[in-house]
């Protein structure tokens, strides 16, 4: 870099790279003697702009107070290593950041004001640029949980999500999508409705995320069959030969402000209506669909708890939807208990695997939901009636079209994949005879989420047990499989400690 005689150089140091996995937040760390600590006034959770070779990110910075660095020397999180494409022993350039002006719209929503359609603007183009640390991010998810996002600012959220980042078109109208809000363990429809819509012949191409605070994601369960992470060209080269895919958004740059906000909402266990309906709608519009199905899953133990609850959530989506020019059709379904067996991405693959292939043993429950949404898809194109997207929905998988594409799909996105099988394994059994009449889905899924998933693929659990079966005494409930006997010993003992996760009721 070169500066004029007059003006102030910018302080630097070496990076030293330590291999801190600090999931997808970039942190710097800095030891406290350095001059540039010194010099800057630098401490710990101070916000600092790194430039190296042209690229800026923002950083936290984690203070140093041993030899893990030497006085002339900065480490970074593998987060910021991969974001900067550093190199040991480059030199990085080190600032203040600058005092972001959107925060005092964060703050008047804390107070309870509402936020006009230029804040939004402002706090959505700051959080997707990477200026806002987790403390900030928090606080904003916070603020607009609990309904606190009327009609007008959610609307105005989705817009601002849509706008800073890409956004796809297609040529093939109508452009076709389907989601779900989740809440529903096991709930893993979209690997089969994406098949048969694309065998059909309409385009469908789908982006998924990852898991926030459930056991997998779409993402995570495609990933254990295919690669997922395509950038933009990529996709565009398989929906152009497939006419679908199923991809992690997060490789790509569509609505990037919601995977910043879906990263802090994971450990903060929020998902709130008006964010939930911002980030579905946004990536939907960003990835160019014209026209998208929404599930709503109903139970006590989902995230929807009532039917009236459903309803709501059904009005805003259709609502904001038509004002960022989308056709939604939601479909409020069962969401009493897990669909399939497998919870967990490879034991959800498994169970895709088998409705697809028309095994004899697969699970009729995800078959029959995955071809209602199916069917009401495919009445999207022009001249099908919705019993008629039913009829063909049926027919697409059961003459064997449905997985001849998913295999096409899964060969254009780099071909498919064996999937894991756990090295450990648990079966739970039942202490007492009697019939099963509650499963709690949230619990359950903290079962799996404790034995390792979604990031230990092979991790989760197997459910032996649906709701009204009659079960004997010792007979298995659910097998809870794990990739480390230290993760199955943690999740057997919350299981010890929650009697009643699957509840079996005595006959009398």
């Amino acid at each position: 870099m070169n500066y004029p005689e007059h003006e102030q150089r910018p302080h630097t140091l070496r990076l030293r790279r330590l291999g801190i996995d600090t999931y997808q937040e970039a942190v710097i760390y800095m030891r406290r003697d350095c001059h540039v600590c010194r010099a800057e006034g630098f401490e710990a959770q101070t916000r600092v702009e790194v430039h190296l070779n042209g690229r800026m990110l923002v950083a936290t910075l984690n203070v140093v107070d041993s030899e893990l660095l030497a006085p002339d020397e900065a480490g970074l999180s593998e987060a910021a290593w991969r974001r900067l494409n550093a190199r040991p022993g480059d030199v990085v350039a080190l600032a203040h950041l600058a005092p972001l002006e959107s925060l005092r719209h964060v703050r008047a929503k804390v107070y309870g004001h509402k936020l006009a359609g230029d804040a939004v603007q402002a706090i959505v183009s700051d959080v997707a640029a990477g200026l806002y640390s987790d403390i900030e991010l928090a606080a904003f998810i916070t603020a607009c949980a609990g309904a606190r996002l009327d009609l007008g600012e959610t609307i105005a959220l989705t817009r601002a999500m849509i706008e800073v980042g890409e956004r796809l078109s297609w040529n093939y109208p109508p452009v076709v999508d389907k989601h779900c809000v989740g809440g529903l363990p096991g709930n893993r429809t979209t690997l089969i409705v994406v098949p048969i819509v694309a065998a059909f012949g309409l385009t469908m191409p789908k982006t998924s995320s990852r898991a926030i605070t459930s056991p997998a994601g779409t993402a995570d369960v495609m990933e254990t069959l295919t690669e997922v992470k395509l950038d933009v060209p990529a996709m565009r080269r398989v929906v152009e030969r497939e006419g679908g895919c199923i991809v992690w958004g997060g490789a790509m740059r569509l609505s990037p402000a919601d995977d910043v906000l879906i990263r802090v909402e994971r450990p903060l266990d929020l998902d709130s209506e008006g964010q939930l309906v911002a980030s579905i709608l946004s990536k939907k519009v960003a990835a160019g669909s014209s026209h998208v199905v929404i599930d709503i899953p109903v139970g006590e133990t989902a995230k929807v708890r009532s039917t009236q609850a459903a309803q709501t959530l059904s009005a805003l989506l259709v609502e904001v939807g038509h004002a960022v020019g989308l056709t939604v059709h939601t479909v409020i379904t069962d969401g009493a208990q897990p669909v399939g067996r497998g919870i967990g991405p490879a034991l959800e693959a498994r169970d895709v695997l088998a409705v697809l292939r028309q095994e004899a043993d697969a699970s009729a429950d995800l078959r029959e939901r995955a071809l209602r949404l199916a069917g009401t898809v495919l009445a999207f194109a022009p001249g099908i009636s919705p019993g008629e997207g039913a009829r063909l929905a049926r027919e697409i998988l059961e003459d064997g079209r449905a997985w001849n594409k998913f295999e096409a799909i899964c060969a254009a996105q780099g071909g498919l994949r064996e999937l894991p099988v756990a090295a450990y394994m648990h079966v739970v059994k039942a202490v007492q005879s009697g019939r099963v009449t509650e499963i709690d889905n949230r619990r359950l899924a903290r079962v799996a989420k404790l034995a390792g998933a979604p990031r230990a693929p092979a991790a989760g659990l197997k459910l032996h047990t649906p709701l009204g079966l009659t079960v004997e005494k010792g007979q298995p409930l659910f097998t809870v499989h794990a990739e480390t006997p230290g993760e199955l010993a943690y999740a057997l003992n919350y299981v010890a400690l929650q009697p009643g996760i699957v509840y079996v009721e005595a006959e009398t």
